[in-house]
């Protein structure tokens, strides 16, 4: 009589998906025609950045005058801060035209040769991304930078010959959010480099404010202050949380987001009064609960929650730290103070820690 096959064991649960988190500053499925949809035209429109804003207004007004192309510009810091917008405003601000692509895109110098040649005088070229630009295509961007032309092979072997094609002046813009991936000579070439930087509660507000006039939304300050609060410093998170609360509002509610209406729609959503969401808590709880605090090591993490590694160290720690809950050492990570305090619990007496609790590699536990 044969035997009957064992039942195979169940496939393990699947890793969480980072991509579609509500907190997450990259843009998500969906949601770039509503960005554009948001988005100011004008640098009197844009709120925050300050220091940031007037200098691309000196540069405007001073390229202007001289009938100039603007210098080249480097946008870089954190994603869903405005490095796309700006870039548009400076179209919009230099009445010029705007050609857009992303590093990636560039895969053989033909392609940028095609957007190169198609430019107006004057015209911005943004390109996102641009730290994932092919070193090949790179090579030939700084001639075009530099010189304004383009030096192209044609044929191979003893009948090569180089042709050099003259390009109109323009305005390379670029945006990154890994500035020490860009390449030192590729960097150097930028006449201006800027930093966006997180944005404070009440810059929010006023954006969250202007993004609900835009979309006809009935909004009180307590709930734009609300939103504004759990958005992580970040516009596009403030926006996507706005449209999320807007549901509930319409829904639960009698349509007007008010900070009740705002703080219930955001408990349904699992983000809390300081912009953590279910996932950020659950490492947090791992370390804390689990380790007493750590330190522990990220592949220990990531089996507790459930995520790959990469995703935990690229997606989720980055907020943690910037917020203090966490800390990066040597032999792993560690909850602070604040963290035992946001859960609720007590933080234990600080003094020498053990090793870390768990057997990863040298690699894995430093920085």
């Amino acid at each position: 009589m044969p035997r009957k096959p064992k039942p195979s064991a169940p496939p393990p649960p699947a890793p969480t998906d980072s991509r579609g988190r509500v907190t997450d500053p990259e843009p998500i499925v969906g949601e770039v025609e509503f960005d554009r949809t948001l988005r100011p035209r004008r640098l009197e429109e844009f709120v925050g950045q300050t220091g940031l804003r007037e200098q691309m207004r000196i540069a405007v007004e001073a390229a202007r005058g001289r009938g100039e192309a603007i210098d080249h510009v480097l946008f870089h810091g954190p994603p869903g801060l405005g490095k796309t917008t700006l870039a548009s405003i400076l179209a919009a601000e230099m009445g010029v035209s705007f050609t857009q692509t992303s590093g990636p895109v560039l895969e053989r110098a033909a392609d940028l040769a095609g957007l190169l040649t198609n430019l107006d005088e004057h015209g911005i070229l943004f390109i996102d991304e641009i730290h994932r630009i092919n070193p090949v295509v790179e090579e030939y961007l700084y001639p075009a930078i530099e010189d304004f032309c383009l030096d192209i092979m044609i044929d191979r072997g003893p009948s090569a010959r180089s042709v050099r094609i003259d390009l109109k002046r323009f305005t390379l813009v670029g945006a990154t959010t890994r500035t020490g991936l860009l390449s030192a000579p590729l960097r150097g070439r930028f006449g201006l480099s800027a930093r966006l930087d997180y944005y404070p509660a009440d810059d929010l507000a006023t954006i969250i404010r202007r993004s609900a006039n835009i979309l006809g939304v009935a909004l009180d300050d307590e709930g734009a202050a609300e939103i504004a609060k759990r958005s992580r410093g970040t516009p596009r998170v403030g926006n996507r949380l706005l449209r999320r609360v807007r549901d509930y509002a319409e829904t639960r509610a009698d349509g007007v987001i008010t900070g009740a209406v705002a703080r219930s729609g955001l408990e349904l959503l699992e983000v809390d009064a300081r912009g953590l969401d279910d996932m950020d808590r659950r490492m947090l709880e791992a370390i804390v609960v689990k380790y007493g605090g750590g330190p522990v090591g990220l592949s220990t993490i990531a089996v507790v929650v459930g995520e790959e590694p990469d995703t935990l160290e690229d997606v989720y720690e980055p907020f943690l730290i910037q917020e203090g809950f966490l800390k990066r050492t040597s032999r792993g990570r560690e909850a602070t103070d604040l963290a035992f305090h946001h859960l609720g619990l007590n933080p234990p007496p600080r003094g020498d820690h053990a090793e870390a609790r768990e057997e990863d590699t040298p690699q894995q536990k430093l920085l």
